[in-house]
């Protein structure tokens, strides 16, 4: 009877044991689908750690902080197919620049080799672009202590921010592309004004939106009218304006930025729009302008 007991006790113990078992199983498999979620989303998300070949298809993009000593701030766009990465291109953008990073390097204003290198700008960051396509794994370049790399042949530029906008763009995972084709797009009005400028509107795409509008002018002695301003040779705020040219250019520009739509403001008789704050000017031509540009994106 003692032995029927004892071996009745331990069955009820072994079902609860059981029981409590799958009762865990099925919490945690809540939890764990979550948590799989989560595991799925960073391996999709391309993480730096997924293996060669797992990396969800699409196009990742990041954006990095601007560097005070240079004004640039660097943009990455990576693409992949087949859980692969395909396509890479690094590139920046600039208040100092009215084109993105690399045409304003192969236009030949960014200097490098002027300033000793042996190739300039853009034929580096075309070659950091290829390494990693080759090598599929941003942790494949190793930084010195200055942020440059020896593993990259021809590379003596600083590679820090290619290494962790890289990282960070397949950590994030693939983002959702924008309705145009990447690259830099320039529209000019047909003939100076009534103030002696012709306006002129850069606009730079990158995954598919806008990610930079640079909003100016050019007089017959081929000036700019943004730099006239900054340096103090247009002056419109000792005549009324709210204040200088190229500050309330500015937020124009950070508006279409903003909204990715050059078309949906509504303007007065004189060009100008109570729909963005702090812009006093007239900018109705460079939306104009800006749907010309975009038009070549489509």
């Amino acid at each position: 009877m003692k032995k029927a007991s004892i071996i009745l006790l331990s069955s009820v113990l072994l079902l609860g044991l059981l029981a409590g078992c799958g009762s865990s199983n099925k919490n945690d498999g809540g939890n764990a689908a979550a948590g799989n979620t989560t595991t799925n989303n960073s391996s999709n998300n391309a993480g730096t750690n997924a293996e060669a070949g797992t990396y969800k298809d699409g196009v990742y993009f990041a954006k990095g902080e601007v560097d005070e000593s240079s004004g640039w701030q660097s943009i990455m766009t990576l693409t992949v197919s087949g859980g692969k990465i395909t396509d890479v291109k690094w590139n920046g953008i600039s208040e100092k620049a009215p084109v993105d990073k690399i045409t304003y390097s192969k236009d030949g204003k960014y200097g490098m080799k002027a300033g000793g290198a042996s190739s300039e700008w853009h034929e580096q960051a075309e070659a950091l672009d290829k390494f990693l396509i080759e090598k599929q794994d941003p942790a494949a370049i190793t930084l010195t202590d200055e942020g440059k790399t020896d593993a990259v042949s021809g590379v003596s530029i600083h590679v820090g921010d290619f290494v962790n906008l890289a990282k960070a763009a397949l950590d994030a995972g693939p983002v959702e592309v924008g309705p145009y084709k990447d690259g830099t797009y320039h529209a000019e009005g047909d003939a100076f004004g009534k103030t002696g400028w012709k306006d002129t509107v850069d606009i730079v795409v990158a995954a598919g939106k806008i990610v930079k509008a640079n909003f100016s002018g050019v007089n017959e002695a081929g000036e700019d009218k943004k730099q006239a301003s900054m340096d103090g040779k247009y002056d419109i705020k000792s005549a009324g304006g709210q204040a200088d040219w190229h500050e309330e250019a500015a937020k124009a520009e950070q508006y279409l930025v903003e909204n990715q739509d050059s078309s949906a403001l509504a303007f007065n008789e004189e060009g100008k729009t109570d729909a963005i704050s702090g812009v006093s000017i007239s900018v109705q031509s460079y939306y104009d302008l800006a749907n010309k540009a975009l038009e070549q994106a489509k």
